[in-house]
């Protein structure tokens, strides 16, 4: 049996198909005893610190509810009200965080070649576990979650099963390339053909396109890239279509420290995305994919734009089970990587 113990999550790429499968494994028990009302104090006296250096909801409540139900508490540290906006280092605040908890789980997601560098600096000067709570590569707690999910709906056995990971339309704010990213690299992995559809300027980070033509080609499944959201949706057993920012912007945020400069680049974003108002997930396209295929996003969804209502509240989506997986995911995660002893969920 896989023990993580003291490992870091950082992405679904640093561990096995083994050690997924178990921590798969894990949160399928975690809410098995969490609707049987058992408790599952697996984690007392323990304090995971979550470091915030962008918004959330599930993330964040994930981890607060899911510590609290492992007996551990989750410490809130918002970024901008710590000494990192000062300047301290990854290394300093990892030494610091390391010696007085038993886990840093880290939010650091909207600026490329950034946030997962951060992430890897915390981890090289801490022996406590590292969590990836979203960054500029991964989302690697959202698609566990995802595949927990489309196991949930389809079964264990998932090959040739198709997923159709596409770009979608949004006026709200330019969201980062992590969940799509994360989805093409692990979904490969397990069995999955995977179709890739966006305009051309939301090109994904290389080394994550080619993590996903490398894992598909071990694992004997298809990693597609198309040019329509109509092409992806063709014969899909699962939709996922979701925004995110146009790479070539994105980057430009790694030298806008300023909020001006960061306000120009975000219109900037938003106004080549008013270009392609026509992505996105509607009752036609649906039509397009198999007939039980099922509709899937990370959330929060930009009703009207992402996705139709009709779309979002019917009954092909599985958007609030999804929601719900990640407090198991997120429990499973921390259970297995700070308990004393290897967890198992037999």
């Amino acid at each position: 049996m896989p023990t993580l113990k003291g490992r870091d999550y950082i992405e679904t790429q640093d561990l096995t198909a083994d050690e997924i499968r178990f921590l798969l494994d894990v949160a399928v028990d975690l809410k098995a005893k969490f609707h049987r009302g058992e408790p599952t104090p697996l984690l007392p006296n323990q304090t995971a610190f979550l470091l915030f250096f962008d918004k959330s909801t599930r993330t964040r409540n994930a981890f607060e509810a899911g510590a609290t139900q492992l007996g551990a508490h989750a410490h809130f540290l918002d970024s901008n009200v710590t000494q990192i906006s000062h300047g301290e280092t990854g290394k300093d605040t990892g030494m610091i965080l390391g010696s007085m908890g038993h886990a840093i789980a880290i939010r650091h997601d909207l600026i490329l070649d950034e946030g997962n560098r951060f992430m890897r600096d915390v981890a090289a000067a801490t022996d406590v576990p590292v969590i990836n709570m979203q960054c500029d590569v991964d989302h690697p707690t959202q698609t566990l979650a995802d595949l927990m999910t489309i196991r949930e709906v389809f079964g264990d056995d998932l090959r040739g099963r198709k997923i159709a990971v596409t770009w979608a339309y949004s006026p709200s704010y330019a969201k980062p390339l992590s969940v799509p990213q994360g989805l093409i690299t692990l979904m490969t992995r397990f069995g999955m053909n995977v179709s890739l559809a966006h305009p051309p300027e939301y090109r994904l980070m290389d080394r994550c396109m080619k993590s996903a033509r490398e894992n598909a080609s071990s694992a004997g499944t298809r990693f597609d890239v198309v040019d329509s959201m109509e092409a992806a949706f063709e014969g899909a057993d699962i939709v996922y279509p979701k925004s995110w920012g146009p790479y070539d912007l994105m980057l430009q945020r790694q030298g806008a420290r300023t909020p001006e400069a960061m306000h120009g680049i975000e219109e900037q974003c938003l106004a080549l995305n008013a270009r392609y108002k026509s992505w996105i997930c509607d009752e036609d396209k649906m039509k397009l994919a198999k007939h039980q295929a099922v509709y899937m996003h990370c959330l929060p969804a930009d009703r009207g734009a992402e996705v139709t209502d009709a779309v979002l509240d019917g009954p092909q989506s599985v958007v609030f089970q999804e929601a719900e997986n990640r407090l198991h995911t997120a429990k499973a995660i921390m259970a297995s990587t700070m308990r004393e002893r290897p967890f198992s969920s037999q």
